[in-house]
């Protein structure tokens, strides 16, 4: 799974925003926590939602299960404003 090209997250103030950057169709406002921010980052490589879990798991010490949920409930954040390369 992988970002569109075009987006790019900024912190500004202590807040994760994501940023159009070029020519990118794109009117909403999106910010992130921390976890995003981590998860936006692994993302931009390409990482799969196993890769992301393990690491959630690895770097926040929670449990599979919590992982796995925030992670689906973000990537659906990411979908539903079209940030996912299809």
């Amino acid at each position: 799974m992988k970002l569109k090209e075009g987006f790019m997250l900024k912190e500004v103030a202590g807040s994760y925003i994501v940023i159009p950057v070029g020519q990118v169709d794109f009117t909403a406002m999106i910010t992130v926590n921390e976890t995003g921010a981590f998860l936006w980052e692994q993302l931009m490589d390409g990482s799969t939602v196993e890769e992301l879990c393990a690491n959630m798991v690895r770097e926040y010490a929670i449990d599979e299960q919590t992982a796995k949920r925030d992670i689906e409930a973000f990537i659906q954040i990411l979908s539903d404003n079209s940030l996912l390369e299809e």
